[in-house]
């Protein structure tokens, strides 16, 4: 066998107790510690391992280990705070196959060693080709085998005579990935809860005079309700404030959880060693001076790592802490919101600021504020994985700047959308194209709106709308679908709502004969409803309870205006009455200016001041809720025969013309489209047999120039619709030429009817290949209005998603007069068409528009694919799915 480097990059690793552990390949000084695990071992646990409890056994295979001439062995270790934890290796049987065993120490049982061995094992197999694992476990070995069961590796086991042999795959499959995510969430949550939840705070770098940092966040942390000890560092004073001062951290007697830093830049890392040695739970890092991978923020990562403590910032702008039972203000806002159920996580502390202001405004419940600063350790991936399984976060908001790790963020961000909704505003989208000139068809941050979208993300355009949007997914249910009734005391209001809440692909449905019989006393009882400026309070209550009640509608808007004929107080609390009798669906009021303020305190109603924000709130809603109903399932990256064929037929392609990158003829695309279900309506023929043709396809006809390169076909009159006798197609096909400047193949096609789509593959500097699912009258990528992106492979959830996220779902639903259609036929063409980009990264310009989708299916009317030299490669993935093994635990 050839000699393997079986090296691997250390790996900062949570376990699952919380705490830091370094994963990383055996080095000659770590003889004595490998030596001294195995002799500090039980012997029930040296027999597990060896099949025998002789001691002699282990000494002769550390022996082996470290034989200088050794290659056939790969071994990882598990090293915290300077000792060895556990061992792991793979001694080599073929080039494909390997066998493992792993030794946990007796005192470090319990807490996931063995897993994340086992990943990390399986990570340095894949890169140097071995393809299995054996491994044989002594059927009482329960720890051990839970281990391999709970991996999620695909692959096979076999019990005899009291042992169990087990072969496993290397390969990263999505069991793995998502099993290895959910012990890393486990962690998340315990490493981070002396952050989030600290019993004890101290502060470091307050001055003995007013003035500075250190005093604005101890001065927040005394004036907050937190009841919690707080302690204040300083190497001279004795008081500061009133305020025992102690001369160090060390010097307090019992480690704290949580200690906010304040100190000049080149202090904060002896700072955070002293908190490390005395045992602190966590540190926020308010001082600047790190932004980039410099040498003093890896010396503080290093530091924290050592002492297995995690780091917020550092420049970040502190903690709010909201929840009820603890009440901690460690940042320089003035004023917070109320306590609430909204988790936020911004990179920027000044936006951050403004959005928990403009939350308090709204009357947006807050449970907690962290400020990432410069992200050296604590991301949004961390604290959305803490608070995955944490009941008193509802909801969570996030504004970044930058992805450290974009598929991870993507799992994280994924599995916390289906569980509770996810809202994020990411800022300097435009930022590449204003410094790079970008102008492609791909606008500034199409791969952002992929990632958000596809991940069940509920993306904003910007703060107002982030906190209105939030307020309304905490405070409601999720509606059950699109149909929205309207009520209102001026029909006015009415009309601007039935506009707006259209606009944002929501269902202002006709009511039926009966339901407008049971509304009482209406001006006009159609939907929208008009009550009336002298609308009763009883009358009101009856006619939401009435709307709330039927079937036909699943959320309820209402929008008053104060006049003299009423009592304001007394029509909201009618509007309260009858919201307790639905409370499944929700109820959303609009009162405007001050009135807002007034209504504010109605149980179980979400207020807005504005109707434009109560409609785009309720259109993401609608949408979010519409990708929750969706049965989540896994996408399935795997170059099959079809692939396998695709992308040798493109690069022969391209190999005969010497790379030349080229818009495909219609043969070249039939013969490479067509096994992904893609392929033209219609014949090609030239332009004299078109009469005949069209006459054989049917009439009316459309008649086409086939030439593939022409990309504006319509605009240069190379298209005639609507053909009805072949006198007419014999016109059409002298105007063609006459345009065209000669004879060329014409595509002639059925005259086609249906929900008009687009689907095709778009460019993304950052993330590769993106397939986009589009509806309108564009037939071009750059009139595409309503549109969704999304990451190969596309899991057929995702691609169902998408399709409900278009503002055209409501009419492929049969809503608005429209036919319904089944959406499958779409469903699976985007999923073809995702699978086709990973297949074939040659492909890289993909238009599949003008599709028509009908009760028969789908029907195609135009493409053109463009065939370039593909983008450098690993292991037949893009390079962007190749990395998804976590090596830190950071992003």
């Amino acid at each position: 066998m050839t000699p393997r480097d079986w090296v691997a990059d250390p790996a900062d690793v949570l376990l699952a107790d919380g705490t830091i552990a370094v994963l990383r390949t055996i080095r000659p000084e770590d003889r004595q510690g490998v030596l001294d695990l195995h002799e500090q071992v039980s012997e029930d646990t040296l027999r597990l391992r060896f099949f025998s409890a002789n001691r002699e056994a282990g000494r002769t295979y550390v022996a082996h280990l470290f034989d200088p001439d050794n290659t056939t062995s790969a071994a990882l270790v598990a090293v915290s705070r300077g000792r060895i934890l556990a061992l792991a290796t793979a001694e080599e049987i073929d080039e494909e196959t390997a066998e493992v065993a792993f030794l946990v120490s007796d005192q470090d049982r319990g807490r996931g060693l063995g897993s994340l061995l086992l990943e990390h094992l399986a990570a340095l197999g894949r890169r140097h080709g071995v393809r299995r694992f054996e491994a044989d476990v002594l059927e009482e070995n329960y720890g051990m085998l839970r281990v391999f069961r709970r991996a999620g590796f695909a692959g096979t086991r076999r019990t005899e005579e009291g042992e169990v042999a087990f072969v496993l795959r290397t390969d990263a499959s999505q069991e793995a990935v998502d099993a290895a995510d959910r012990r890393q969430w486990r962690a998340e949550a315990l490493s981070l809860r002396p952050l989030l939840y600290p019993r004890s705070v101290a502060v470091v770098g307050v001055r003995r005079a007013a003035g500075g940092y250190g005093h604005g966040l101890l001065d927040a942390i005394r004036s907050s309700p937190y009841d919690g000890p707080l302690h204040v560092v300083h190497p001279e004073a004795v008081t500061i404030d009133g305020l025992a001062a102690v001369p160090s951290l060390a010097a307090i007697g019992e480690p704290v959880d949580l200690v906010v830093i304040s100190v000049p830049g080149e202090e904060v890392a002896a700072v955070l060693r002293a908190a490390g040695e005395a045992g602190a739970g966590s540190v926020c890092v308010v001082s600047s001076g790190f932004a980039g991978r410099t040498a003093g923020a890896e010396e503080l990562v290093a530091t924290a790592r050592s002492h297995s403590l995690r780091i917020v910032g550092p420049n970040s702008q502190g903690l709010l802490l909201n929840d009820p039972g603890l009440h901690l203000n460690a940042t320089l806002l003035h004023e917070v919101p109320e306590p609430g159920g909204l988790g936020l996580v911004s990179q920027s502390g000044g936006m951050g600021f403004a959005l928990l202001d403009m939350a308090r405004d709204v009357g947006l419940g807050v449970h907690a504020f962290v400020s990432l600063g410069d992200k050296v350790d604590v991301s949004s991936n961390d604290v959305l994985g803490a608070w995955m399984d944490d009941d008193r976060v509802t909801a969570a908001m996030l504004y970044l700047e930058s992805f450290g790790n974009a598929l991870k963020f993507a799992r994280t961000a994924r599995r916390f959308a289906e569980r509770k909704p996810l809202l994020a505003l990411v800022g300097g989208r435009s930022r590449e194209r204003l410094e790079r000139g970008h102008s492609g068809v791909s606008g500034p941050g199409v791969g952002v709106d992929a990632l958000l979208t596809q991940a069940g993300v509920v993306a904003c355009p910007s703060g107002m709308t982030l906190c209105e949007t939030a307020l309304l997914l905490t405070e409601q249910p999720l509606p059950a679908g699109l149909r929205i009734g309207i009520v209102s005391n001026t029909g006015g209001l009415g009309n601007v709502a039935l506009d707006l809440v259209d606009g944002q692909g929501l269902d202002v449905v006709a009511f039926s004969a009966e339901l407008q019989a049971a509304i009482p006393e209406a001006v006009d009882g159609r939907n929208p409803v008009d009550l009336g400026a002298d609308v009763s309070p009883e009358r009101l209550e009856e006619c939401v309870a009435t709307m709330l009640a039927s079937d036909e509608l699943d959320v309820v808007l209402a929008l008053l205006v104060s006049t003299r004929l009423t009592d304001r107080v007394e029509l909201f609390a009618a509007l309260g009455r009858a919201r307790t009798t639905r409370p499944d669906k929700p109820v959303v009021l609009v009162a405007a200016g001050a009135l807002a303020d007034v209504a504010r305190g109605i149980p179980g109603v979400t207020v807005y001041n504005t109707i434009v924000g109560a409609a785009a709130s309720l259109g993401r809603a609608a949408r979010y809720a519409e990708w929750r109903r969706v049965a989540d399932d896994r996408p399935v990256v795997e170059l099959g025969t079809r692939g396998e064929h695709a992308r040798g037929w493109a690069d022969t392609r391209l190999a005969s013309r010497a790379g030349e990158p080229e818009w495909l003829p219609a043969d070249a695309m039939t013969e490479l489209l067509a096994p992904y279900g893609i392929s033209l309506a219609g014949t090609v023929c030239p332009m004299e047999h078109a009469p005949r043709v069209a006459a054989e396809v049917g009439f009316p006809v459309v008649v086409k120039v086939a030439e593939t390169t022409e990309l504006h076909k319509a605009d240069r009159g190379l298209v005639r619709v609507d053909l009805r006798r072949p006198e007419e197609v014999e016109e059409a096909v002298d105007q063609l030429r006459g345009a065209f400047g000669g004879d060329a193949d014409v595509l002639v096609q059925p005259l086609l009817m249906g929900h008009r789509v687009g689907v095709g593959i778009v460019p993304d500097p950052s993330l590769g290949p993106l397939v986009r699912v589009a509806a309108g009258e564009g037939t071009t990528l750059g009139t595409w209005d309503d549109e969704v992106l999304l990451l190969p492979p596309v899991a057929p959830a995702d691609a169902a998603r998408a399709v409900r996220a278009l503002r055209l779902w409501p009419a492929l639903v049969g809503s608005r007069g429209s036919w319904a259609v089944d959406t499958e036929p779409l469903e699976a063409l985007v999923v073809s068409v995702g699978q086709l980009a990973l297949d074939v990264p040659h492909l890289d310009d993909l238009v599949v528009d003008p599709v028509f989708l009908d009760a028969e299916g789908v029907h195609f009317v135009d493409i053109k694919a463009h065939l370039s030299p593909p983008p450098a490669l690993d292991a037949g993935i893009p390079r962007r799915l190749a990395s998804q093994r976590r090596t830190s635990a950071k992003d």
